[in-house]
């Protein structure tokens, strides 16, 4: 079994309608690469180096997922929108999907 992959984001939003029009496109698009949102804003406490005001983490069932979700012709064109309504930090992840360290 492949290890989930995961999007990571943090993201200042400047203009809010705009970054609505970005979640309006973007969500089918995880959807349809089987991505779900796991993490999307809420509460946060910045508590070692530089933070924003949005933090989403979404899960996908593999790392190659995550990625072909990004580079994606649907998500390109979302991206553009995202990219004029907020400035963002985003990493691809892979998952641990080994057994844990013991205490």
């Amino acid at each position: 079994m492949a290890a989930k992959g995961y999007w990571i984001c943090r993201v200042q939003v400047h203009d809010g309608e705009a970054y609505a029009e970005y979640v309006a496109a973007a969500n089918p698009v995880y959807s349809a690469h089987g991505g779900r949102p796991i993490v999307r804003s809420g509460q946060y406490q910045g508590v070692e180096g530089t933070s924003r005001p949005r933090n989403v983490v979404i899960e996908f069932p593999s790392y190659q997922a995550a990625l072909d979700c990004y580079n994606s012709s649907e998500y390109v064109a979302a991206r553009a929108i995202r990219q004029r309504a907020a400035d963002a930090d985003i990493v691809i992840v892979e998952g641990y999907e080994a057994p844990q360290p013991s205490a």
